[in-house]
């Protein structure tokens, strides 16, 4: 460890070089780095519903769907309109009503449920399938160009509101960023001891951050999701490693005759510190990978790696940038404003037994909130009204009564007669809007020779034909998710390899795999930090009583939304507390070690839990202050309630941490002192 130490304190020059270096390559995979919009994307590939996508991409050359909206248009410009629409990239088929009935027939001769949904007074609708994927950049792109192919059309559909989220998502990025940076450094202007350092520990940040998204690339793509929180999450998490090693160094220069000495000690120290607390941070971010839901692979490890590049930057870039510019950091020296929190302590040490019987009472009650708290897994649900992709959807839903629509893949053979059959039995459930079929048709006398090709190919390529449905349910609800799995019942009962498919019935998968990923990720994340306490701290109880106390902060963060009557996007609900634990366990760690050191060494339960609060509560009240300033103001300005209430939610869970660790965790260390030094290694043997 000495000669690595010393090779970067002698090397500082060469490492500052390299490390702006390997920026280049960085910021290129950076920009090259593909972004994935479509949340769907990430379920199963064995789900059936999205084996159903898959059947439609590779047999029906429909890799995604879109609806165009026209507006006080005659049947002539329809018509005209749906030639133009062929003519853009990646479009595979258009098709409406007039394509069947030409110029001569009224909409009227069709059966009235499919009659009121095609036209609804001068509005009415063109399907436009595409060749590639909802979210692929091709389909965002011919999205974008139909929209600007007539002023009065809108475009309905996934891909519309996917490609809303693009380009939302793409204009809030940077923001987020200078949010964060901007509110980090006031923190760090306050609570360090130079005006400069904070622009180095940013630096570095900074560095670490862009060698993390640049390495994405390898990833083949990340979601928007992560594009979006890593960065902010990065700056919050690791910020206090390069905080604690500034403070070794200043401690180290008033004990060794220079700097390069001085530092040496001081990155040997954070080595060792910041290693061991940065694996549970890894580790919980790691848990994520345990989802059925990719999304969490994604997000888990992106995150992982960010830890690690903070970790390698915290002992080589920035003890080389402290050194570089000491003499400046000397000059913009000024006195810190950290409050005194002495308080605190004196408050534990005199009514601990009263913080702990607030515990023992709260732990339930939190855990009821939190169990209690709903989540929404509509996914337009959290964009804005504005958008254009959101005002089609409502159109639809209002004039048209198209809330959730759907499909089922039967064999293309399926007698006539049957598919009637089965189209009558869906028919009469209860919130069956629409139903549609060439069948159908055909018993209304459009026979399948009055169509023309494209549009018999759109729902029967001759192995599969499509049946679509039309649900008065709002996607995602519970009375949708139950009307489609008695639709499948009798699909199944007359193909039993028919498919039900379409937005509703992967929303349906969607809300199953997330609540069982909830209870994998959750307990997953839980034992992997416990392992890992077992072998730092040595103690069987340590980490049992730990993690209790920031279940507790996570508890009371998640059962917020139910106290205040609000649900939260599901993919909060699946990573927060996560995140919470493996960003912030790191404050009882901190506490507990000192704690130990002081028993190991011979002091009473009181000494040791009074040094290891006046060791500890600065450090984490800075720690958490810095992770509420990265993740807070993201949280409040960004549009997307997705990302709003990931941000919002994890910079209010370092504040209830914080709390947490500065009152539960010396109450429990005093409570149980001597369940822990009999169930912890270093004691016996000194007559603890």
């Amino acid at each position: 460890m000495k000669t690595f130490c010393k090779a970067v304190t002698r090397g500082r020059y060469v490492i500052i070089a390299i490390c702006l270096l390997l920026m280049i390559p960085a910021a290129i995979g950076y920009k090259n780095t593909k972004i994935n919009y479509d949340i769907v994307s990430y379920l199963p590939s064995d789900v059936e519903t999205m084996k159903g996508q898959d059947i439609l991409s590779k047999e029906f050359k429909q890799g995604a769907f879109a609806v165009v909206i026209t507006d006080n248009m005659s049947t002539k410009q329809i018509l005209n309109l749906e030639d133009r629409i062929k003519d853009v990239k990646t479009v595979n088929k258009v098709g409406s009503v007039y394509d069947i009935l030409g110029y001569s027939f009224p909409v009227q001769m069709l059966p009235s449920d499919i009659a009121s949904k095609v036209q609804k007074g001068d509005k009415n609708l063109i399907l436009v399938t595409f060749t590639n994927s909802t979210s692929d950049d091709a389909t965002l792109k011919a999205v974008e160009k139909i929209r600007g192919l007539k002023k009065s059309i809108q475009v309905a559909g996934m891909s519309a509101t996917t490609l809303d989220t693009a380009q939302i998502a793409n204009s809030e990025v940077i923001m987020y960023v200078i949010i964060a940076v901007a509110l980090c450094l006031i923190v760090l202007m306050l609570t360090l001891d130079s005006f400069f350092v904070p622009f180095l520990l940013l630096g570095n940040i900074g560095v670490a951050v862009v060698y993390n998204l640049g390495s994405n690339l390898f990833l083949g793509q990340i979601s928007y999701i992560t594009k979006a929180i890593a960065a902010v999450l990065q700056l919050g998490v690791t910020m206090d490693f390069s905080i604690f090693l500034y403070h070794k160094f200043e401690y180290w220069k008033t004990q060794r005759d220079n700097k390069l000495e001085a530092m040496d000690e001081a990155i040997a120290e954070t080595m060792i510190s910041v290693i061991g607390s940065s694996t549970t941070t890894i580790a919980g971010f790691l848990a994520l990978c345990t989802m059925k839901l990719t999304l969490g692979v994604d997000i888990g490890v992106v995150m992982a790696k960010g830890v690690a590049f903070g970790v390698l930057t915290v002992v080589t870039l920035f003890p080389a940038l402290v050194l570089v510019f000491d003499p400046i950091i000397t000059k913009t020296a000024h006195k810190s404003v950290v409050p005194d929190l002495s308080f605190i302590k004196r408050f534990v040490l005199k009514h601990y037994k009263i913080v702990l019987t607030v515990f023992v009472i709260g732990l339930p009650l939190s855990y009821y909130a939190q169990s209690r708290t709903q989540s929404y897994y509509n996914l337009t649900a959290g964009l804005p009204s504005y958008l254009p992709g959101v005002k089609a959807n409502d159109v639809l839903k209002k004039d048209f009564k198209i809330v959730s629509p759907y499909f089922i893949l039967v064999d293309s053979k399926m007698d006539a007669t049957d598919v009637k059959k089965m189209v009558d039995q869906i028919d009469d459930l209860k919130g069956i809007d629409m139903t549609a079929s060439i069948a159908k048709l055909s018993s209304q006398g459009i026979t399948e020779d009055m169509m023309p090709d494209d549009i018999k190919d759109m729902v029967d390529n001759g192995k599969y034909q499509i049946i679509l449905l039309s649900s008065k349910y709002d996607t995602a609800t519970d009375q949708l998710n139950s009307q489609i799995a008695h639709v499948s019942k009798i699909a199944k009962s007359y193909d039993k390899h028919a498919i039900v498919a379409g937005e509703g019935p992967l929303m349906r998968d969607m809300v199953t795999i997330a609540d069982t990923d909830f209870t994998n990720v959750n307990s997953t994340s839980i034992g992997v930090v416990f392992v890992i306490m077992l072998f730092v701290l040595k103690s069987i109880s340590l980490p049992v009583l730990l993690v209790l106390a920031i279940e507790f902060a996570i508890f009371i963060n998640m059962g917020i939304p139910f106290m205040m009557g609000t649900k939260i996007p599901f993919v909060a609900s699946i990573v927060i507390g996560t995140i919470q634990l493996g960003a912030t366990i790191d404050y009882a760690i901190l506490m507990s070690t000192k704690y130990l050191e002081i028993r190991q060494g011979g002091g009473d339960k009181v000494q040791a839990v009074s040094t290891a609060m006046d060791a500890s509560l600065q450090s984490i009240f800075v720690s958490a202050l810095c992770f509420f300033a990265a993740t807070v103001g993201v949280g409040i300005y960004s549009s997307m309630d997705m990302i709003s209430t990931i941000c919002s939610m994890i910079s209010r869970g370092a504040l209830i941490s914080m709390i947490d660790v500065a009152f539960i965790a010396p109450s429990l260390l005093l409570v149980f002192d001597k369940v822990i030094t009999h169930t912890s290694l270093g004691f016996k043997k000194k007559g603890a």
